[in-house]
């Protein structure tokens, strides 16, 4: 089997939304019905009812709980059967344009309603925090039955990339936590760039023939292989006094534990604010995170724009053209130019535990950390290296699961169009299982940063830096693959 997101099995995910488009059968070939799918994943009603009740309640012993699986082994009672292919759906019914709330509607049809749980209701880590711990609990009364419905657990995520993390984030929580075993992750990709859901497998787009091919997709989540996918945590200290509008990814944390091991240069503010969030595919700074910032606050302001992928990524072409990235010796604005004054950059690279101090090249105006080699849609910026390059440069062949990172920088616009176009490959910087970036402003009052698709405006202070610093976690994710 080649590695995750290897040029042949990135065109592989490329071409299996169409190719699930014309086919509704089971990996074997056979066409599964609806009634048989549904058999084979719907729970028994007692464990829907109380997973349900226990996330209502916020309590997974709750009396109602308790009293719902009294019922179901009372004296008399027949004893019930666990599903064959056990999951449950979490589904960002915005995504996808019109197709979400259709396909929150036929999910519920092919298993127990209580098994789709839909984002805006219900968020990920009540699941975990309580639906989840009801069945641990049966189980660990002696219950057989909720006992290999938690074993055999898999989990499906309709949404896009940044869902896909939030999903995978929560559930990371159970290693924390030693509640193993933690369930592997199947995508069903409802976003634009569904980058995290073509490196494993799953395509880069939903199905035009959605409601045949829906019940493949389940097939091959009961009984794909899974993959490993490490992910990286991003620490922030920034002077307090300034107001970030975090996005979702990140949490306020009371202090942020910068590595002892790297000094910091000059003198630090006497109060800090910090915050701490989770990544998968990419980390940048700079003008796509400009760009990304710019479509994210036009599409919360006119919603009617964007109505599914397609037109998100005209608008998204069409708004990149007006923020001067295209334009660079024209601008006279501080913040469209080269990163090098305002960042440092520290990296432990490949094979070395010590820090070092990396050249911010002078036509880099946008920075990218990649987890993936998969970025902006399915293209591979990075590229696919010789072997005498990469030992040359000290590389190593990039994969989703190896505890490196790619960093590599876009210049102007027209360079980031042939890199996006796999003309050429992107300028590359390092390979590094840590990083730490330095910002100082001076003339920049702000910079644009983002994590996997999730973009804010990064205040800056003159005086005093802001760092952030990236470190892998210790637990990797299990993804299921689709191809």
């Amino acid at each position: 089997m080649d590695p995750a997101g290897s040029p042949r099995q990135t065109a592989a995910s490329g071409r299996s939304s169409v190719i699930d488009s014309v086919r509704g059968f089971s990996l074997s070939g056979v066409r599964i019905s609806k009634e048989e799918v549904r058999k084979k994943i719907t729970f028994p009603e007692y464990l829907r009812r109380s997973m349900r009740e226990a996330i209502r309640a916020k309590n997974a012993g709750a009396s109602t709980v308790t009293r719902i699986h009294e019922a179901a082994h009372a004296e008399g009672e027949p004893a019930a059967e666990p599903a064959e292919w056990p999951m449950v759906v979490f589904i960002n019914s915005r995504s996808g344009g019109r197709h979400g709330p259709k396909l929150k509607a036929r999910l519920q049809e092919l298993m127990g309603e209580e098994q789709v749980f839909d984002l805006s209701t219900v968020k990920p880590h009540e699941f975990v925090q309580y639906g989840l711990a009801c069945l641990e609990s049966f189980a660990s009364s002696g219950d057989s039955c909720a006992k290999e419905t938690r074993e055999k657990l898999r989990i499906v995520v309709a949404g896009g990339d940044g869902t896909v993390g939030w999903v995978l984030g929560c559930l990371g929580e159970l290693n924390k936590r030693g509640r193993q075993p933690v369930p592997p992750t199947g995508v069903i990709p409802l976003g634009t760039g569904n980058d995290l859901s073509r490196s494993f497998g799953w395509g880069g787009s939903f199905p035009f023939n959605w409601k045949s091919s829906i019940k493949r997709t389940l097939d091959k989540i009961a009984h794909g292989p899974t993959s490993r996918l490490d992910s990286w945590q991003v620490s922030i200290s920034m002077p307090a006094g300034e107001e970030l509008d975090a996005p979702h990814s990140l949490k306020a944390i009371e202090e942020a534990l910068l590595d002892q091991e790297l000094e910091v240069e000059g003198e630090l503010p006497e109060k800090v604010s910090c915050y701490e969030g989770v990544f998968y595919n990419y980390f940048s700074i700079g003008m796509d995170a400009r760009v990304a910032h710019g479509f994210h606050h036009l599409r919360n302001e006119k919603p009617y724009l964007a109505r599914g992928p397609i037109s998100n990524k005209i608008i998204y072409s069409g708004y990149s053209c007006g923020q001067g990235w295209f334009c660079t010796p024209c601008s006279t604005g501080p913040d469209l130019r080269s990163l090098r004054n305002i960042l440092r950059i520290h990296v432990k690279r490949v094979n070395h535990s010590k820090w070092e101090q990396l050249p911010v090249p002078s036509s880099v105006r946008s920075i990218v950390v990649l987890n993936l080699p998969s970025y902006g849609s399915g293209r591979n910026p990075w590229g696919k290296l010789k072997p005498d390059y990469l030992e040359k440069r000290g590389f190593v062949q990039a994969h989703a699961d190896d505890g490196y990172l790619e960093i590599f920088g876009l210049k102007q616009g027209w360079h980031a169009s042939m890199v996006m176009a796999e003309i050429i490959t992107a300028k590359h910087i390092a390979q590094a299982s840590a990083i730490r970036f330095e910002l100082r402003g001076g003339e920049w009052k702000k910079s644009y940063l983002q994590m996997d698709g999730e973009p804010w405006k990064q205040p800056l202070n003159k005086e005093f830096s802001t760092f952030v610093e990236i470190k892998r976690v210790p637990f990797q994710s299990l993804m299921l693959r689709g191809d």
